[in-house]
């Protein structure tokens, strides 16, 4: 099968440890599902999550890569169906009197909640709480829902562009629907914290009162992967509450041309060098020349799935399927999206992260940056030279 599969994420960089949790809140197709990553009590020999939840996603990866589930999902299952996260699966919370910054993370076309383990745990490990939402627009490889009655699961699939309608208006319609369920995910957070009970509906699910008092929901911010990237642009437009964004290599497409004027908060796009067209880094050119705080990077070596958890999958097989690695290591890949993450959060979240040299000094200089090899230059232009 090309090699033995497994998933290798590097451990935490930052001073927490990191839970996470699953959190389904209503039992219909409008509520939100999503996976929380938040900083843990660590406690020896917890159950490390599975990466692939249920076989369904299995399904539902094969038909998003436009093979066939009779052969592509079991053959996923057995490949990666084992795989799991280095993470506590349902750690007690740690708390914290002044308040973690929040940040929502939204998924990119055919992926899911799991998909961004690495870099959602990465924040996590510096003090975010992250809820990485799982979207009910049947933009993902597959996502549910339990009803009321029996706790019965309605499982959504993932939905081509149905033929004859444009893409444009298709995808434009999903990305309102994403940008909505952002919002809403923020507003369950102010309800957590007024000290309302929601319950989360899946079985021995995650006990959501724990986070009253220990999240500041004036450092809310918006991130997203490729799809997610442009949902977190027009979540700004459609959420006050958000302070910033954070797109990696986001989709542009889909979002129409009047609301670029529209966007009325800082956004730090972290673009691969495989995947931008000149027409969409217009589009997010349009967005610096408008807010001086508004920064475009592009990290040389990647490719889009370099900002998944594909590309630590290791093993041919998974590789040959979705593209998953460019030229640059996948971990140096990480380091300088999350780094350079921190620093703009840091700047527009107006908090302090334990992370001596990381700061806004480079990005406050720099509109665009290409970075990449050798992996020194990645600080040129984004933060002070490391120490020698």
């Amino acid at each position: 099968m090309g090699g033995e599969q497994s998933l290798a994420l590097p451990p935490e960089k930052g001073p927490h440890r990191v839970g996470c949790a699953d959190v389904m809140v209503g039992h219909t197709q409008q509520g939100l599902f999503f996976r929380l990553f938040y900083p843990c009590v660590p406690r020896d020999g917890a159950e490390r999550p599975l990466w692939i939840p249920r076989y369904e996603y299995c399904s539902g990866l094969a038909d998003f890569s436009g093979h066939s589930r009779r052969w592509c999902a079991p053959l996923l299952s057995i490949a990666i169906g084992s795989c799991r996260v280095p993470l506590s699966w349902k750690a007690p919370f740690k708390p914290c009197s002044s308040g973690y910054p929040l940040i929502i993370f939204s998924h990119g076309l055919g992926a899911f909640r799991t998909v961004y383990s690495s870099i959602c745990m990465q924040m996590a490990s510096w003090g975010f709480v992250v809820a990485a939402l799982e979207h009910r627009d049947s933009s993902a490889a597959m996502t549910y829902f339990c009803t009321a009655e029996a706790v019965r699961e309605q499982w959504i699939p993932h939905q081509q562009v149905p033929q004859g309608q444009k893409e444009f208006y298709f995808r434009n319609n999903q990305v309102h629907h994403r940008a909505n369920e952002c919002a809403r995910a923020l507003q369950l957070f102010r309800d957590i914290s007024r000290g309302n009970s929601i319950p989360n509906v899946l079985p021995q699910g995650f006990d959501l009162s724990v986070l009253k008092d220990s999240i500041d929901l004036a450092k809310a911010a918006v991130m997203g992967h490729s799809f997610g990237g442009v949902t977190a642009v027009l979540a700004l437009v459609k959420e006050p509450g958000f302070r910033c964004a954070v797109a990696l290599d986001a989709w542009m497409f889909p979002l129409e041309n009047v609301l670029y004027p529209e966007v009325p908060k800082p956004v730090l796009f972290i673009n691969t060098e495989k995947f931008q067209t000149p027409e969409s880094v217009a589009k997010m050119k349009r967005l610096s020349s408008r807010n001086s705080q508004t920064k475009i990077i592009t990290i040389l070596g990647s490719v889009h799935q370099s900002q998944t958890d594909f590309a630590f999958l290791t093993g041919k097989l998974i590789n040959r399927v979705f593209n998953a690695r460019g030229t640059l290591d996948p971990s140096k890949c990480l380091d300088i999206t999350s780094q350079a993450a921190l620093a703009f959060l840091q700047r527009h979240l107006a908090t302090w992260l334990p992370s001596p040299g990381r700061n806004w000094q480079c990005l406050e200089d720099v509109g665009k940056c290409w970075l990449g090899s050798p992996w020194e230059s990645c600080w040129l232009g984004l933060f002070p030279a490391p120490a020698k």
